[in-house]
């Protein structure tokens, strides 16, 4: 009798733990977090227009006629770490979110990359330029998209070294990106035989460079790297101008340029800057149909911009991960494993892969900035100049930092 008791107790708890597996794999209930500059320097190539680009995803899913539910609430991070780190938990404690997504500004984004960690979240980041995300801080919860500082350092600054600019003085953003953006551009300019004569750091958001800009121009450094970006890449490039520092011989090298950032500066200015990118909005026929749909949508009129581009891919290859789970998980680790698995292919970025250490890999492009009369419609700015193979432009597996690899 006390055999049957334990055997029938035994098989309860077996029958009760399938039914509670059973229950996690048809969850069909997902909630992300739009976490963004949705007011400063960064709402135009983030902000407003990444929580719109989560919305098509979710459109273009098709998951809501299959039962699914999915709600999207976007927050400010205000470029401010404890800010940002204060919604992310609130959102997980809180208010249920799965996945946060975007996440400009690398010292907020590495910051919230702890919290989601320590939630087993997951983490979508497409906003944030720091390599230093799937390298010596590298998480099981992130996947990053769309470009690292180690991309623009490899595709840009080596194209510029190769080509004569072997002097640089760098104008750096006093934060995480920039420091990760210098740090990895003066490794490339030293490997192929450059010099860095010397740099300046400026304030976040600040409205006046004409002392750091007066320094790089007494340096007489070919190349003023320009490790920065949104608004401060912008004031800088027209504050250059009005000093006649490009007229004067020297070249300004912008290593992270965005399709907002040209609207704001003018093609007269920004004619001729050289700047990766893996996303514009005129490259093929797909990309130009989802841009058409999304710019109908903007209150601008604007298309999407690179890390936009990037909230909606990560997102649907998010979604085509919990398809092939059949239900939502709750757990990040195991979600971010099975879109490791799965090859990546969208319109927008094309085909590749989600590297072990969260890496996404797809092609990178070198572009120029058009003259006035080669741009021939609203948002016609750059024209290709080369495309980088995506194994060539990120970091290298044998080059990674990441203590995930190690396993």
């Amino acid at each position: 009798m006390k055999t049957r008791s334990i055997a029938s107790f035994l098989l309860g708890t077996a029958l009760s733990l399938t039914a509670v597996g059973a229950a996690c794999a048809q969850d069909k209930a997902v909630k992300i977090g739009a976490l963004s500059d949705q007011s400063g320097l960064y709402a135009d190539l983030g902000g407003p227009g990444s929580t719109l680009a989560a919305q098509m995803a979710v459109e273009d899913s098709g998951l809501a006629a299959k039962g699914w539910k999915i709600d999207i609430i976007s927050g400010d991070h205000q470029n401010k770490p404890d800010i940002g780190t204060a919604i992310a938990r609130q959102w997980f404690d809180v208010d249920k979110v799965d996945v946060i997504v975007d996440v400009p500004n690398s010292g907020v984004a590495l910051a919230v990359n702890n919290v989601i960690k320590e939630k087993n979240g997951v983490y979508i980041n497409s906003g944030a330029a720091t390599s230093d995300l799937t390298n010596a801080q590298c998480s099981p919860n992130t996947v990053h998209w769309t470009y690292d500082t180690y991309m623009l350092a490899h595709t840009t600054g080596q194209a510029l070294v190769k080509a004569g600019g072997d002097t640089w003085f760098f104008l750096t953003a006093d934060y995480a990106f920039g420091a990760a953006l210098e740090r990895d551009t003066t490794a490339v300019v030293q490997a192929n035989g450059g010099k860095v004569v010397g740099g300046v750091k400026h304030p976040l958001n600040t409205p006046d460079f004409s002392s750091f800009l007066l320094q790089a121009q007494s340096s007489k450094a070919k190349i003023i790297g320009l490790a920065n970006a949104g608004g401060d890449t912008t004031n800088t490039i027209k504050q250059a101008a009005e000093f006649g520092i490009t007229k004067g011989g020297q070249k300004l090298a912008a290593l992270l340029l965005f399709l907002t950032d040209i609207k704001a500066i003018g093609l007269e200015t920004a004619q001729g800057l050289n700047f990766t990118e893996t996303f514009y909005w005129d490259m093929n026929d797909q990309t130009r149909a989802f841009s058409k749909r999304f710019a109908a949508k903007m209150k601008n009129g604007a298309p999407p911009t690179m890390v936009q581009a990037g909230v909606y891919a990560g997102l649907r290859h998010y979604f085509k991960a919990l398809e092939a789970l059949g239900g939502n998980p709750h757990d990040g680790v195991k979600v971010v494993e099975k879109m490791k698995s799965m090859p990546t292919e969208d319109d927008l970025f094309g085909k590749g892969e989600i590297q072990p250490n969260g890496r996404t890999i797809h092609n990178a492009y070198l572009f120029e900035v058009k003259k006035p009369s080669e741009s021939k419609a609203p948002w016609d700015f750059y024209k290709l100049v080369g495309t980088v193979p995506g194994d060539q432009a990120f970091t290298p597996l044998s080059e990674s930092k990441c203590a995930l690899l190690k396993k």
